[in-house]
């Protein structure tokens, strides 16, 4: 049984990584809110990204996996996001994140995996993503060099997905015509679901992709390598 934090697993991708961790693992869950998490078998530390210090008192000695869940999604036109914005998606993107693996880094234990999540963006241009591509590509970058510094000890690997249907996504489908434009965009035509892109999670949090790491997993519906016209 492995000891696994994810940081925002109270909503989306990550909640759906816990239902799906907490019948095999001991999952400490870090994030604002808890009522999402019912009757999960998981440890729930008041924690925001933002303002807060990680608790590690709450944590065990070993961690085993890391996720880090939280994200954002602002989406114009570069001349109307402000620098603000930028910094701000900065912040919770990358520095608090950069925050978080600094605390628990002590923590992994030989053989432990972390997962990040970055955009399909950021290898692919795409317009009005200026701001979020350059958080996550920050990501990325962070990634890559902190997997080679630490193997072989820790695996450190990104999945980059499209669109997901997630309450951060929500206003980009809060309607049919907006649904249906989103998933004409992709060639598998759909959005991804939140099962989509935790199950890639999981896999790298697991011993199956033990042999793995450095990577960016793209899990996009086909949107940043295919042109199906």
């Amino acid at each position: 049984m492995k000891n696994i934090l994810l940081i925002g697993g109270s909503h989306g991708i990550g909640l759906s990584m816990a239902k799906a961790l907490s019948s095999e693992h001991t999952v400490f869950i870090a994030s604002r809110t808890s009522e999402e998490l019912g009757s999960l078998n998981v440890t729930h530390i008041p924690f925001d990204a933002l303002t807060d210090d990680l608790d590690l008192n709450a944590l065990p000695d070993q961690l085993h996996g890391f996720a880090y869940c939280p994200g954002s999604i602002n989406l114009k036109p570069f001349k109307m996001l402000s620098l603000d914005t930028f910094q701000q998606d900065m912040q919770l993107n990358f520095f608090s994140l950069v925050k978080v693996v600094k605390a628990i880094a002590p923590k992994m234990a030989k053989g432990s995996s972390m997962v990040f999540f970055s955009t399909v963006a950021v290898g692919t241009g795409m317009p009005f993503h200026t701001s979020v591509a350059a958080a996550k590509g920050a990501i990325e970058g962070f990634a890559k060099s902190l997997a080679a510094e630490y193997a072989p000890k820790l695996r450190v690997n990104v999945v980059a997905p499209s669109l997901v249907d997630t309450p951060l996504a929500g206003r980009l489908l809060n309607n049919d015509r907006k649904r249906e434009l989103m998933a004409e965009r992709h060639p598998l035509k759909r959005v991804g679901t939140v099962s989509d892109i935790g199950n890639i999670g999981l896999f790298l949090l697991s011993d199956k992709s033990s042999w793995m790491t450095g990577q960016v997993v793209t899990v996009d519906g086909g949107i940043g390598s295919l042109n199906v016209g």
